[in-house]
């Protein structure tokens, strides 16, 4: 679901049920590795530069737009960063186990349209079939369409459904 708030800057939710208890799954969230390859839209790779996943720990991670051939290049989306690259710090607000991940992240671009943190709260909760996990980003940079965030977020909880279960 996509939402615009007054500042013109969008709000998306979007849930997913994974079929694992919750502390594997919050133990997912926070481990960079398994951050680099889940939380990558399908057409990019992830590299973790950096991790340090506390409460006022910080992150840099960038994503790289793949090319099957030269030629699809020029039919991509431009990168934030550079042509092919989107690079972002974040940082933790909250960590509360197997319940809640708050972080703010920042979009590395000399591009306007990109700038401000983007709150991640990611949220976690039992249901029947193992646990509910739901990100609500709030804040999304005016650039990036909120459509494009809420397909980006559930391919990504489509991926991490499928490491998990």
């Amino acid at each position: 679901m996509a939402t615009e708030s007054p500042a013109r800057r969008n709000t998306t939710r979007v849930s997913w049920i994974i079929k694992a208890p919750r502390d594997r799954v919050y133990r997912a969230c926070l481990d960079p590795d398994a951050l680099a390859s889940w939380r990558v839209p399908d057409n990019m790779t992830g590299c973790m530069h950096m991790f340090d996943a506390r409460e006022g720990g910080a992150y840099r991670m960038s994503l790289t737009y793949r090319d099957a051939a030269p030629q699809e290049a020029a039919h991509r989306p431009r990168g934030k960063t550079s042509d092919a690259t989107d690079s972002f710090q974040g940082r933790f607000i909250e960590l509360v186990p197997n319940e809640r991940i708050i972080e703010m992240i920042a979009f590395e671009s000399s591009d306007p349209q990109f700038d401000g943190e983007m709150k991640i709260t990611t949220s976690l909760k039992d249901c029947a079939q193992g646990t509910e996990i739901t990100i609500l980003c709030q804040d999304i940079p005016v650039g990036i369409r909120a459509e494009d965030n809420a397909m980006g977020c559930q391919s990504s909880l489509q991926k991490l459904a499928a490491r998990l279960e």
